[in-house]
């Protein structure tokens, strides 16, 4: 194999490979008017109003590779003017498209070749309208824009796709295939770490739940379902089993199919959860607007979700799969809860054992094997039971091998945290440790993660106060998105990115406030946004006084901030100080 040609240029950052979700996002004159009318008008009606005036020209807008739901846009691209299509054979002569039937037989039977594959009419379009939160104005939000992306019908009147296809939805729609009509749809749950949603098509809008993978109800519009089977749930596959990709990707509007095999199977980092969860790699075609639609095995069973795919100079047709453990712990847990829990973590950092040195140092003999504990998170169940320097030698009754994994199927291995992913919140894990040369064993109830810079701020507007033109506001990984782009962790602050990736919560309700970062009010420490703010606010004293980062500080005359805040309310039309949050 011949070694990579590309050259790293001096004083220049090397690219990493990029993992993306893969929604459709569309450019369009107004996407969010376009489809406000069509909310207005009977959902059903398959016509489209026609717009005044020239088109504008859609330049080199083209499509976006977001980590959110990429746009949906109302009308399809206008055909090319340059005659008829043609296709264009290896030699680079143009070839005529022709159809060719043996002597005597009659035309193929569409009918009967589309009941060939049942589970692709469960395949449905989904068009969903997005209005994110600006962070820079907390109290505003940005412009509306349109995504179009993929899903699938499940048992009990469900739509699967991914959560990031309908984040920070106002409208969502779907359309089933071969049909001209759009459905309303409300979205019932949200799993932001597994990128999974579900939703429910419907005559009326109802109230949303928040969850990563989402379903679609439809609770009086028995039209959307009629005629459609759900999708049967596979077991999970091997290497080198041969997956199709379902869905309404970009180049046309009719359903689309894609094969390969799976190429490996892991522990992977999912983009839009910040976590990281079972999934597969698999070499077919995983393009904008798959997100959300199904992978079936070769006997027509759904074996995952497809949700992103990778992207660099080097890399070919990887696209990654979320695998039916992962689903079916979404189901289940928003069946047996009502809502979405989210997936337990085990609240450590640890260290592999690979060094015989280190395992003699910390005690163990020659037939233990496991990871060491480096750091326990304050806020997390396990606080109470482990302790730094532990060995961790199994889980569950499954022993941890030194690099941190355990055996998953015939000839494979896996991080151990898969075995904990597979628990729900509140469940009750046997951890068994070696400390000091002693065995110990601890029943631990395990719970979700709480970051000190959360991933997702789960469809609620950002918090923040207003004192005297000063906005404070907490950090979240949207916030470091939204204010240094979709390279943050290049572009960030270091400070800022030293809390995100390495600082620990030390209570359940400890944030990160800034406006650079806010360390201290009047000599005292800030909790969290809702503390800063009624310190402001009950402060009889003559002076405010910031404490900010390297030992900077902000000093505001108690009775002229106050009187100015109202002005500058007043002066951009900013609807109230404190968000509503905060004021309860």
């Amino acid at each position: 194999m011949e070694p990579s040609k590309s050259k790293r240029k001096r004083e220049s950052k090397q690219k990493k490979p990029v993992a993306e979700t893969m929604d459709l996002q569309l450019p369009s004159s107004s996407p969010a008017t376009d489809e406000v009318q069509v909310s207005l008008a009977d959902s059903s009606s398959p016509g489209q109003r026609r717009l005044r005036g020239r088109p504008r020209k859609a330049g080199r807008q083209g499509i976006r590779n977001d980590n959110v739901a990429i746009g949906d846009s109302k009308a399809p691209p206008p055909p090319l003017k340059r005659g008829p299509q043609q296709v264009v054979s290896s030699n680079g002569e143009c070839a005529e498209l022709v159809m060719v039937a043996a002597a005597g037989e009659p035309p193929p039977n569409w009918d009967q070749v589309a009941k060939a594959v049942p589970s692709m009419d469960a395949v449905v379009k989904v068009f969903c309208v997005h209005t994110e939160p600006n962070f820079s104005l907390p109290w505003q939000r940005k412009r509306q824009y349109s995504s179009s992306s993929s899903g699938f019908v499940i048992g009990g009147r469900r739509v699967l796709t991914n959560a990031h296809s309908v984040e920070h939805h106002t409208q969502v729609k779907l359309k089933k295939r071969g049909s001209d009509t759009k459905y309303l749809a409300t979205v019932l749950a949200i799993g932001t770490e597994c990128d999974i949603g579900n939703m429910v098509s419907a005559a009326q809008r109802i109230s949303s739940l928040v969850s990563t993978i989402h379903y679609v109800y439809a609770l009086g519009d028995d039209e959307f379902w009629n005629g459609v089977s759900p999708v049967e749930f596979g077991t999970l596959p091997a290497l080198q089993d041969a997956v199709a990709v379902v869905g309404y990707p970009i180049g046309g509007d009719t359903i689309s199919v894609t094969s390969g095999v799976v190429s490996r199977m892991e522990i992977l980092s999912y983009v839009h959860g910040s976590t990281e969860l079972l999934g597969l790699q698999i070499d077919a075609a995983i393009n904008s607007g798959n997100s959300g639609g199904p992978a079936f095995n070769d006997k027509g069973n759904c074996v995952g979700i497809a949700f992103q795919s990778l992207k660099h100079e080097d890399v070919e047709n990887i696209g990654y799969v979320i695998p039916t453990p992962v689903i079916m712990h979404f189901i289940h847990d928003y069946e047996n809860s009502g809502e979405y829990t989210g997936f337990p973590i085990l609240g450590i950092e640890w260290q592999k054992m690979e060094n015989p040195d280190l395992r003699k140092a910390m005690g163990m003999g020659a037939d233990q094997k496991g990871v060491r504990v480096r750091r326990i998170e304050p806020t997390a169940p396990e606080s109470e039971f482990l302790k730094s320097s532990d060995i961790i030698l199994s889980f569950d009754g499954v022993n941890i091998a030194n690099d941190g994994t355990v055996p998953f199927r015939h000839g494979e291995r896996i991080g151990f945290s898969y075995l904990v992913s597979q628990k729900y919140t509140g469940e009750v894990a046997v951890v068994q440790v070696l400390r000091s040369g002693k065995m110990h064993e601890f029943s631990i109830r395990l719970a979700t993660h709480k970051r000190l810079v959360p991933a997702h701020i789960k469809g609620r507007p950002p918090s923040y106060y207003i004192i005297a033109g000063f906005v404070f506001t907490a950090i979240s990984v949207p916030y470091l998105r939204s204010e240094y782009g979709k390279d943050y962790e290049y572009d960030a602050p270091v400070k800022l990115l030293e809390k995100h990736l390495h600082a620990m919560a030390q209570s359940h309700d400890e944030q990160l406030v800034v406006v650079s970062q806010v360390l201290g009010f009047n000599g005292k420490p800030v909790k969290n946004l809702k503390s800063l703010a009624t310190m402001v606010e009950n402060c009889n004293d003559e002076f405010l006084q910031f404490d900010l980062d390297y030992e900077q500080i902000v000093v505001l005359r108690t009775k002229t901030a106050k009187a100015a805040t109202l002005d500058i309310l007043t002066t951009h039309r900013i609807p109230s100080a404190i968000s509503d949050d905060l004021k309860t």
